[in-house]
């Protein structure tokens, strides 16, 4: 179970990496037009903020324990996206947007799993 938990908050970690990049690398605009409509509720400050904590967290799902630097803070980041999830899904059922809450949803509960195993019996 630990090998499957390394690997499942990886592939979170780089997922969220990636996403929290993408918003802080590009407009509001440009995150609209290519499909991104929940932007559109948001001012650019927090898109741009929502990156940043996406991007925190993929981090904090990798580094702390493969530098064995403080590990108690993989299941605090995966708890962290868990509560963004939460947050994402609810704006996406707002807006009647039924894949973005979908996916939410899938991305919420693989993070309460690596919160669940992480500080519960698979801790470092």
């Amino acid at each position: 179970m630990n090998m499957t938990l390394w690997i499942v908050a990886s592939v979170l970690g780089a997922a969220f990496l990636a996403g929290g990049a993408m918003k802080l690398a590009q407009p509001k605009e440009k995150l609209a037009a290519s499909g991104w409509d929940w932007v559109e509720d948001f001012d650019g400050g927090v898109v741009k903020t929502i990156g940043i904590l996406e991007v925190l967290a993929g981090v904090g799902l990798i580094l702390p324990a493969a530098l064995d630097i403080a590990p108690v803070m993989v299941p605090l980041a995966a708890t962290g996206l868990a509560v963004l999830m939460a947050l994402a899904a609810t704006t996406h059922v707002r807006r009647k947007e039924q894949q973005g809450t979908v996916v939410a949803v899938v991305l919420l509960a693989i993070a309460v799993f690596v919160a669940w195993g992480r500080f519960g019996p698979y801790s470092f």
